[in-house]
């Protein structure tokens, strides 16, 4: 099976979107389609607040990764979000998750970025294994969110 990224356009929503779908009732995230698309048409309309990769297997749309940018004086610069990282259950434990780590990777270098971070569910171990064997590292502090806009909060 050969893995590719595919640079997501405006043809690609409607997939990325059935794929959050996927993913935000896999981890009890409130999932609201009029927000969603219109964060997805934001970000490949403006390429400077983030990037939307398709993941292929075979040419195959399978899942999706969102990698978004910031900016950090304690990460030394220019840093990233791996913001959502969703693979369909059956190409799971393939390897898949690993090949898009390390081309995530490879992209946050090519764009200069010093530091890239992503969030994992406390309860989710095998993910957070294979994030570690990947290099991320946890800190001792938690994540904390305050909305802004009363529309966005879930």
């Amino acid at each position: 099976m050969e893995i590719s990224f595919k640079l997501a356009t405006n043809s690609e929503i409607n997939v990325i979107l059935t794929f959050m779908q996927e993913f935000y009732k896999l981890e009890h995230i409130p999932f609201n389609n009029q927000i969603a698309t219109r964060c997805l048409e934001e970000i490949v309309s403006d390429d400077r607040l983030a990037k939307i990769w398709l993941i292929c297997a075979d040419e195959e749309p399978v899942g999706y990764v969102v990698l978004t940018f910031g900016y950090s004086i304690e990460f030394h610069g220019r840093d990233a979000l791996i913001d959502e990282l969703y693979i369909r259950e059956n190409y799971r434990s393939q390897g898949i998750g690993t090949q898009t780590l390390e081309f995530v990777k490879t992209a946050c270098q090519s764009l200069g970025i010093a530091a890239v971070h992503l969030v994992v569910a406390y309860e989710n171990k095998k993910a957070k294994s294979v994030y570690q064997k990947m290099g991320f590292v946890e800190h001792d502090r938690y994540i904390m969110t305050n909305w802004l806009l009363q529309q966005t909060h879930p």
